[in-house]
């Protein structure tokens, strides 16, 4: 499984003295099994990108391909591949509507053609992988705690069987401690089920802490492609486009000008913590 866009631009309200270019001259590979942060400032095209890798869009210019095909041409089903890569998007609970948890989860598998019984299968299975609880299928969504009306929604798109997971800011909105659920979450779904994520964030911690690739978008293209380290060292650059590296460097860069001589390329709380630990040793030493 790949998806790759090529030459891809998108100009809203085209053709009309309104039109605005979104996306321009966009081309990127992703393959099979990645996990990757999207990042960008407000108006940097994310959005328009990922609704155009789902089909929802369709390029002005150039191509998205799934699988070596022309997502818009005559060989593919747009309904079917909007199963297959999946989109979730930013508040997903204001799209429950089912009268329980359940039937909510089902819909999905509903409107791929299973029988009830298949519908209820997966919905079940779903549930489960996100951490709902038995007690709660027969719940109201509505009756949910916020983190546990996210996990729900997501269940919603794993029913149907996605290759890839698309997630638009899954954590807004969420207190920390929620935050940090639906990301592990998140990273155990990558590992277990083997899916290809995109994770759409504003937070750099969250993507230095989960992902192994980021894409950073600046005015309708990719600007920086590669791991977390490659990408939060142009940390200038990043600050230019209205971002910056994750707030454990810029703690790191302090410590360094009181004269700790620690590394200050660290992106995690836990790398971060370790290279103190050792600069400390060896000055105890």
């Amino acid at each position: 499984m790949s998806i790759r866009a090529e030459n891809v631009s998108y100009i809203y309200n085209e053709g009309s003295a309104m039109a605005s270019t979104a996306i321009h001259g966009l081309s990127v590979s992703i393959g099979d099994g990645e996990f990757i942060g999207l990042i960008g400032h407000t108006g940097s095209g994310k959005s328009t990108f990922i609704q155009l890798l789902n089909g929802l869009l369709a390029p002005s210019e150039g191509r998205i391909l799934y699988n070596g095909k022309d997502i818009h041409g005559t060989e593919t089903d747009l309904k079917s591949l909007r199963t297959k890569v999946g989109l979730v998007f930013q508040y997903p609970e204001h799209q429950l509507f089912e009268s329980d948890v359940l039937k909510d989860v089902m819909f999905g598998p509903k409107n791929q053609g299973l029988s009830t019984e298949e519908q209820k299968e997966r919905a079940v299975q779903a549930l489960q992988s996100v951490g709902v609880s038995e007690e709660d299928f027969s719940r109201s969504p509505f009756e949910l705690s916020g983190g546990q009306k996210r996990r729900a929604a997501i269940a919603g798109v794993l029913a149907m069987r996605p290759e890839v997971l698309i997630l638009d800011e899954p954590t807004a909105g969420l207190d920390p401690r929620g935050r940090d659920e639906i990301l592990d979450l998140i990273s155990g779904m990558h590992r277990e089920m083997g899916i290809t994520v995109i994770l759409v964030s504003h937070s750099m911690e969250d993507v230095a802490s989960h992902v192994g690739r980021i894409l950073v978008m600046d005015d309708g293209n990719i600007r920086f492609d590669g791991t977390p380290r490659e990408v939060f060292s142009h940390r200038e650059e990043l600050e230019e486009m209205g971002l910056s590296a994750p707030s454990i460097t810029y703690t790191m860069e302090y410590l360094r000008s009181l004269g700790l001589p620690v590394d200050t390329g660290m992106i995690t709380i836990s790398e971060a913590a370790g290279e103190i630990l050792r600069c400390l040793e060896e000055r105890n030493a």
